[in-house]
């Protein structure tokens, strides 16, 4: 993977329940990708909608766990660690919520010009237990050319 341009692809699903249909949330831009120390680095802004001012959202990918931040609207540091439970606090525009991560399993593949990283976990809101949830992440190097959404 080279440093530079990137096309970054974020997939989560949440299964709130047995009987509730999990529906997958996608988010498809260019970010930024670099290397150091072992760990790839990307960095993204994301529009919330109805709101103008974006989040820039930080992730870092090592074999061994995965870190989302997002500054900005929203302000949110989690990590995903194999069979550990990390304790955060996502602020956002409504208030702010206690989150709870329980990671059950982290996959990780790298190619020449490609990464993909599996997370699944348990989630907890306020103590209680949300959703089982996975979300996928996946880098690809940017063509030259035009890239639209």
């Amino acid at each position: 993977m080279t440093t530079g341009d990137v096309i970054i692809r974020v997939k989560g699903i949440q299964a709130m329940g047995e009987e509730d249909t999990p529906e997958p949330v996608e988010v498809v831009t260019v970010g930024k990708h670099y290397f150091r120390n072992g760990s790839h680095y990307l960095r993204y802004d994301e529009l919330m909608e109805g709101f103008q001012e974006p989040s820039v959202n930080y992730i870092k990918l090592s074999p061994d766990s995965v870190e989302v931040r997002k500054k900005g609207l929203t302000n949110v540091h989690m990590v995903f660690e194999h069979k550990k439970k990390n304790i955060t606090f996502y602020t956002t525009p409504f208030g702010q919520l206690e989150l709870g991560i329980s990671t059950t399993d982290i996959q990780m593949q790298e190619e020449e010009d490609r990464i993909h990283a599996d997370v699944e976990y348990a989630l907890e809101i306020n103590n209680e237990h949300a959703a089982d949830c996975w979300i996928s992440i996946e880098v690809e190097d940017k063509k030259p050319g035009v890239f639209t959404l």
